[in-house]
């Protein structure tokens, strides 16, 4: 009787750990941080809200501003709305989420605290929204407008 294969043979196995090392590192390389994905998901959601606000105030001539708050957000001087339509959230989906808004270092408001002005205008001032995670503050995401087109997020070198 001959002899058979009783197990792998070491070069089996340097195959089989090759494609299980390249396997995982693909994995690692394509997984992102769930934070940044959190704060992006904000961003989005932050970025239809303020352009849904300021097509508001220009219908209406009514001057809308936003502004971060320790829960949330807020949207001051929003018109009545019809029945039927939907009143704009207050809340992140994410608690660990905060906002600031980027403030002049020189001017007439350097140091104060800025609310974000959404019109009536149809041109507005430029203006700079930071997020942050509260649990890992190095983990932010600025979005801004130039004052005309909407906001977006700007990418960080």
């Amino acid at each position: 009787m001959g002899h058979g294969h009783r197990g792998f043979t070491l070069l089996e196995l340097l195959v089989v750990l090759a494609i299980i090392a390249i396997a995982s590192a693909g994995v690692g390389f394509s997984m992102r941080d769930s934070t940044q994905n959190q704060l992006e998901r904000e961003a989005l959601r932050l970025s239809a809200f303020l352009e849904s606000a300021r097509a508001r105030s220009q219908l209406s001539g009514v001057p809308v501003r936003w502004r971060a708050t320790a829960q949330g957000f807020l949207f001051d001087g929003l018109p009545a709305l019809a029945s039927g339509e939907a009143q704009l959230p207050t809340n992140w989906l994410d608690a660990d989420t905060s906002a600031r808004v980027e403030v002049p270092t020189t001017g007439t408001q350097a140091g104060l605290p800025v609310d974000v002005v959404l019109g009536p205008d149809p041109i507005i001032a430029p203006q700079t929204i930071t997020l942050t995670s509260r649990s890992q503050p190095d983990k932010s995401l600025r979005m801004a407008t130039d004052g005309v087109r909407p906001f977006a997020v700007q990418v960080q070198p």
